[in-house]
């Protein structure tokens, strides 16, 4: 093969990556497969779409080395094919929040609010909580929390948020995180907390974010799930 020639076909071989990740559900499937491994029926769930489409997807994902797979029983596991995966889907985010106007706009008004969501560092989260001034939640469905979660933080799914209340100190700041800087949860939680007279934050990455920088992760339920 002539050089030229190579050089085009690994140029196509990079073009089956853009391919297989050109869909919004595609992406979606990325997202929530960063917070552990899932089943399809789960993945379905969890993005609205059929457990048809979902296999479809995932096939797609899966052709492109972007996933892997393994089965237990009668089930099988999807996670995906490594960090640098959620590595590049995240890049892809921040490329599209910094060239696409339309992008820009959702993030400015949902995500940057100053007054209302401002944003926790990873770095000063885990300063603030190895010194006990901080109340963390973790805001994720239950087996995305035992799959992995920041150590010492509360199991509180959005959903039992209302009423779970009760179980948080009046005093105190607290700090909700979900699944990364894109993720509604977090944003409604917040919302939640500050409603009921909570002084709340949200953190501005999620556990994938937070694993790739080195920081630790616990896993299981444990106690910490109140």
């Amino acid at each position: 093969m002539e050089l030229k020639a190579a050089k085009l076909e690994l140029f196509e071989h990079f073009a089956r990556i853009g391919k297989a990740v050109g869909s919004q559900p595609r992406l979606l499937l990325l997202d929530l497969l960063a917070q552990g491994e899932k089943t399809v029926d789960r993945l379905a769930s969890q993005t609205g779409l059929t457990v048809g489409n979902t296999s479809a997807h995932l096939k797609g994902l899966r052709h492109a080395a972007l996933v892997s797979t393994r089965k237990e029983g009668a089930h099988v596991f999807y996670r995906l094919a490594g960090s640098d995966v959620h590595e590049f889907v995240r890049s892809l985010q921040t490329l599209a929040s910094g060239q696409l106007a339309e992008a820009r706009e959702i993030i400015d008004e949902y995500f940057r609010d100053p007054d209302v969501l401002e944003a926790v560092h990873s770095d000063d989260l885990l300063e603030r909580l190895g010194a006990g001034e901080v109340v963390v939640l973790d805001v994720r469905p239950p087996d995305e929390y035992a799959a992995g979660h920041i150590p010492g933080a509360i199991s509180m799914p959005y959903e039992e948020m209302e009423e779970r209340l009760s179980e948080l100190p009046a005093d105190g700041e607290i700090v909700a995180y979900c699944r990364g800087p894109y993720c509604i949860y977090a944003v409604r939680a917040v919302e939640v907390l500050r409603r009921a007279g909570f002084q709340a934050r949200r953190l501005e990455d999620g556990i994938p974010d937070w694993t790739l920088r080195g920081l630790p992760v616990a896993v299981g339920a444990g106690a910490e799930t109140n």
